[in-house]
């Protein structure tokens, strides 16, 4: 499906796109940026920013359509976006004034889309009032803790190693360690892995992050600790020394809370029409209009 962006968002469109060519300012009342001035309450009074015949456009609507645009938009000033929207507001209000006298309000397909945005600005309302006003500091910081709970830190281990492709070499470089070799030479000049030039240097990984048969060596391992015997894997022979471990960091509440919020509004919203499902007579119907069956689950294949 394609999304037809509204008459007022291309009209807006094309007269930002000649603002940001030509360089145009006006003057403003107040030097700021639309987030700024988004962040102003409404007079409780409205003011009217334009009239057309008996039709009036008042500050609130101003505010709305503001809030619609992009976050690029939003960061320019005022004094460019001001002049520029309250004309296209106007040319919005005489082109649908034109519409109304051809007699389009009564056309099935505006009613069509009239009652969908209606749907949609209800719907938008509805969960404002019954979600969004629960998902509060508190409640966010309780899901953040939960999961702090729930989800403890993975251990994380710092580790070097030399990659060869026999065992035998490996166990000759083993040899040498235990006499008092340089583990970072030794990887240096015998390992045939890419970390080589980093004297087998792999940083601090998690055990998910290896192969079953190098991290499960790597993590019985002690720091400071020479693996005593090769380790295989599918790449070949490593000779493995844990440097340190530590536990893995974990989010702040600050990190974290934007996150946390989204997924309790979709945690309240699934329940919340799990709930009016429950109270309601649902019926579905296939494209023809016939009762619709939905096909049993099989994990068999088609014959």
């Amino acid at each position: 499906m394609i999304v037809r962006p509204s008459l007022h968002g291309r009209l807006l469109s094309l007269a930002l796109g000649a603002v940001l060519v030509s360089g145009l300012a006006i003057r403003p009342a107040a030097a700021e940026t639309v987030a700024e001035f988004l962040k102003i309450p409404t007079p409780a009074a409205d003011p009217v920013v334009a009239r057309i015949d008996k039709t009036e456009i008042r500050r609130s609507d101003l505010v709305a359509a503001l809030t619609t645009m992009p976050p690029q938009v939003q960061q320019m000033q005022m004094s460019q976006i001001y002049p520029l929207l309250i004309d296209r507001m106007v040319d919005v209000k005489l082109i649908a004034a034109a519409g109304r006298a051809e007699g389009l309000a009564e056309d099935p397909q505006v009613k069509r889309r009239v009652a969908d945005a209606e749907d949609r600005a209800i719907q938008e309302a509805y969960l404002d009032g019954k979600v969004k006003k629960q998902i509060t500091e508190a409640s966010i910081r309780k899901k953040y803790q939960e999961e702090l709970t729930t989800n403890p830190p993975d251990e994380e281990v710092h580790a070097r190693h030399i990659l060869v492709a026999s065992e035998a070499d490996a166990k000759a470089i083993i040899a040498q360690l235990q006499k008092g070799a340089d583990f970072a030479t030794l990887a240096k000049s015998k390992s045939t892995d890419g970390t080589a030039r980093e004297g087998g240097d792999l940083g601090f990984f998690s055990h998910d992050e290896m192969v079953p048969e190098f991290a499960d060596a790597a993590f019985a391992m002690k720091p400071g600790e020479i693996s005593k015997t090769p380790v295989k894997t599918q790449f070949g022979y490593h000779v493995i020394k844990v440097e340190e471990k530590r536990q893995q960091k974990q989010p702040t509440f600050e990190d974290s809370k934007d996150e946390i919020a989204g997924e309790l509004q979709q945690e309240m919203m699934a329940a919340m029409v799990k709930d009016l499902r429950a109270k309601a007579k649902v019926e579905r119907y296939d494209v023809d209009g016939k009762p619709f069956v939905a096909a049993p689950p099989t994990l068999l294949p088609k014959q």
